[in-house]
């Protein structure tokens, strides 16, 4: 009994071990289910849900814009003529990797200094220094001793270990001596010269090393021995050629300047490398989207120690797009010619010692095309004392000036438009009298008569005293002679905003940066807003008068002038077109707030002006086409120029705008002379320049028309665009 009851302990014992066991398996084997189960949902929610995400990192991290120095969009003018260009050049280039070592860097400095001439010129006394502690290691690391490293660390135990290391290496920087910076031979020197250029890129961007002046031999000589210098690449780089003097143009950096440091945030944030040419000013920084071009897209292969090991190209470099402008050439330099010989000729005069610079725009005023931007200014040369004439187109919207009668068109239309001006209504013109103000009267009655004008004789006759009512109506005064006269400051805003939506003291819309919209006067008191009518308070520029002739021109759109015409992709061989991209069209701003009727009636007083009793009498009789347009002086301007010793000194402005054909505008133009004279003055000084432009612009385009050909698409550039002008023309109208 004792023996069985021993054996069935012993067989519970067993079972309940293997029971034990059991469970000890089941469990291990539901949570190693468990665990799969969370790995394989895991892994379906990074394949489902995150996949693209991660899809798109990993594209990220290995592809990347290579700068491959595509050459920038060449700029044409309207009729196909080259402004700016591209030449190309050899270049030598090294890209780094992400584990290449200054050692290796180094080494390849040295053979390339074997085989090329480098310049010395850009080292800095920072390269020197850091080139000293990479040749002499052992020394620089004596320049601290470790003494002095021990007292730093426990001097200033509050800093981090970079940061200690960083007070080392300054150390170290500024004990090296003079001496042993001159130790440096022309042959090293040389070598640091390509080994800073090798320095100075990123890793997998290439840097280029060498692009002015490189010889045939150097470019040669480099090629042959690509295979044993790793890095370093021959490839071709570009030159911007400027062929027109316009500064409109603007200018870029070189690979040398790189990325100007104002912007250099800008630009990296835009896949820019430092190195790369940038547009600066005016039309190449507008358009620098456009004319940039698009770098080579590749992607590295790296093995697992990061080695590239493989370069595949995703995206192959694009040139930049070609821009077509609305500048005319052969009409902007014949313009030219006229402002430089006015210039030059009224710098002779006695009175004309603040004189220094002229303007003449001349704009399409149904699309805001503009064919000319003309600006010129005088400067001294200090050795010679001769005066020199410079290009200064951008003062045409950068610069304001008082601009005198010429904005007496805008007075009488906002007389109609808040219904203080009827359409003929007859004011008499007379000398106005207010207490404590000197007398203030119209030029073309200087005697002192009571004359009954009506709006048209008012405008061509440039009736000072007709604009003085009209601006008292809209100030709310009752005149009496020789009384004080209170005005309702309102009548300053009226006036201003009605200006403004003829784009007189707002910005015009061009598309060129800097534009400047001008000055408002501050001064409230009546005398000045008078003053303010026959346009002797505010300033303006000369762009601005040119889209506000233009708004009178085209039946009172005020439309955005521009200088960009088309965008096309890039020339195949610089002669011919490439595919048109897009074309700019017209911008309308906003329409003036007067009928047709009254705009008609400002036409007929500036056809007045050319009649026989305006302002320029007789000025377009022998022309064969008809001109309208209106005469201007500022005579209480005051100097403000670059001369600052004669700050404050009166002078007189002359201005003139216009437009032709009378009976179906396709041109307007605004010419402007600041600070003409500090005493007598002619008007004729502006008048015969309005003559000579418009007569430049019809001649060019007789002789055109007799030239023309029929369109083909293997016509060169030049004839090709003055058809499609002529085409866009004829459609506009």
């Amino acid at each position: 009994m004792k023996v069985r009851k021993q054996v069935s302990q012993v067989d519970k014992a067993r079972i309940s071990q293997r029971k034990h066991i059991a469970f000890r398996m089941n469990l291990l084997f539901f949570c190693i289910f468990f665990l799969f189960s969370l790995l394989i949902f895991r892994l379906g929610y990074l394949q489902i849900v995150k996949g693209e995400e991660y899809t798109s990192l990993l594209e990220k991290t290995e592809e990347m814009a290579v700068n491959t120095s595509v050459p920038r969009g060449r700029i044409y003018d309207r009729n196909g003529n080259v402004l700016v260009d591209n030449e190309p050049k050899n270049a030598i280039t090294y890209t780094k990797t992400s584990s290449t070592t200054s050692k290796e860097m180094l080494k390849i400095a040295r053979d390339l200094s074997l085989l090329i001439e480098q310049d010395t010129k850009r080292i800095t006394l920072g390269d020197k220094r850091d080139f000293w502690i990479l040749l002499n290691e052992k020394k620089a690391a004596k320049k601290v001793p470790a003494e002095e490293i021990e007292k730093l660390r426990e001097t200033h135990d509050t800093l981090t270990e970079k940061e200690i290391q960083k007070m080392i290496n300054q150390l170290t920087r500024d004990r090296i001596t003079e001496k042993e910076l001159d130790s440096f031979t022309n042959e090293e020197l040389e070598v640091l010269a390509i080994y800073r250029e090798m320095m100075s890129g990123y890793a997998y961007s290439p840097q280029i090393i060498k692009s002015d002046q490189v010889t045939e031999r150097e470019f040669a000589a480099v090629s042959e021995r690509l295979n044993i210098l790793p890095g370093v690449d021959t490839t071709t780089d570009w030159n911007r050629v400027k062929l027109s003097d316009n500064t409109l143009i603007g200018s870029t950096t070189t690979p040398l300047q790189g990325i100007p440091r104002t912007r250099l945030d800008y630009f990296l944030a835009r896949d820019y490398s430092r190195n790369d040419r940038v547009g600066i000013s005016y039309l190449e920084q507008y358009y620098e989207e456009l004319l940039k071009g698009q770098k080579t897209v590749v992607k590295n292969v790296k093995d697992r120690t990061g080695q590239v090991v493989e370069t595949k190209v995703v995206r192959e470099g694009e040139p930049g797009k070609d821009l077509i402008l609305t500048l005319d050439s052969e009409l902007q330099e014949a313009l030219e010619r006229i402002v430089e010989d006015k210039l030059l000729a009224l710098k002779q005069l006695r009175t004309s010692s603040l004189l220094d610079r002229a303007f003449l725009v001349m704009m399409d005023p149904n699309n805001g095309q503009v064919l000319a931007l003309v600006g010129k200014q005088l400067v001294q040369d200090k050795d010679t004392g001769k005066w020199e004439v410079r290009d200064y187109a951008f003062g045409t919207f950068t610069s304001a000036y008082e601009v005198g009668s010429t904005v007496k068109l805008a007075t009488v239309l906002t007389g109609y438009s808040e219904n203080v001006l009827r359409i003929g209504e007859v004011i008499i013109d007379e000398p106005i009298h207010i207490a404590g103000s000197s007398v203030k009267q119209s030029l073309f009655n200087r005697g002192g008569n009571r004359v009954a004008i009506n709006d048209i004789e008012a405008l061509g006759k440039s009736s000072n005293v007709y604009m003085f009512k009209i601006a008292m109506a809209l100030g709310e005064a009752v005149y009496r002679p020789y009384k004080p006269l209170p005005i309702n400051v309102e009548g300053f805003d009226r006036l201003r905003q009605s200006y403004a939506s003829f784009g007189l003291g707002v910005k015009t819309g061009i598309d060129l940066p800097g534009e400047y919209p001008g000055y408002p006067g501050t001064d409230t008191i009546s005398g000045k807003l008078l003053d303010f009518s026959i346009g002797q308070f505010d300033t303006y520029t000369p762009l601005q008068l040119a889209q506000y002739v233009s708004t009178v021109a085209n039946g009172g759109y005020r439309v955005a002038p521009r200088v960009l015409k088309e965008i096309r992709e890039p020339s195949p061989d610089g002669v011919r077109f490439g595919a048109l991209v897009q074309e700019t069209e017209a911008k309308v701003l906003n329409r003036i707030h007067n009928t047709a009727e009254e705009i008609e009636q400002v036409k007929k007083g500036m056809l007045y002006t050319y009649g026989p009793r305006g302002t320029a009498p007789n000025l377009f009789a022998s022309a064969d086409y008809t001109a309208a347009g209106k005469t201007g002086t500022a005579q209480s301007a005051y100097y403000d120029g670059t001369d600052r010793s004669k700050y404050g000194t009166k002078t007189v402005n002359l201005t003139h705008i216009g437009f032709a054909p009378f009976e179906s505008p396709e041109v307007a133009f605004s010419i402007v002379i600041p600070n003409v004279s500090t005493g007598d003055y002619s008007a004729s000084w502006s008048n015969d320049m309005a003559r000579e432009a418009l007569d430049i612009y019809f001649n060019i385009k007789k002789r055109r028309m007799k030239e023309m050909q029929p369109v083909t698409t293997d016509l060169p550039i030049g004839r090709k665009v003055d058809q499609q002008e002529n085409e866009t023309k004829s459609v506009e109208r």
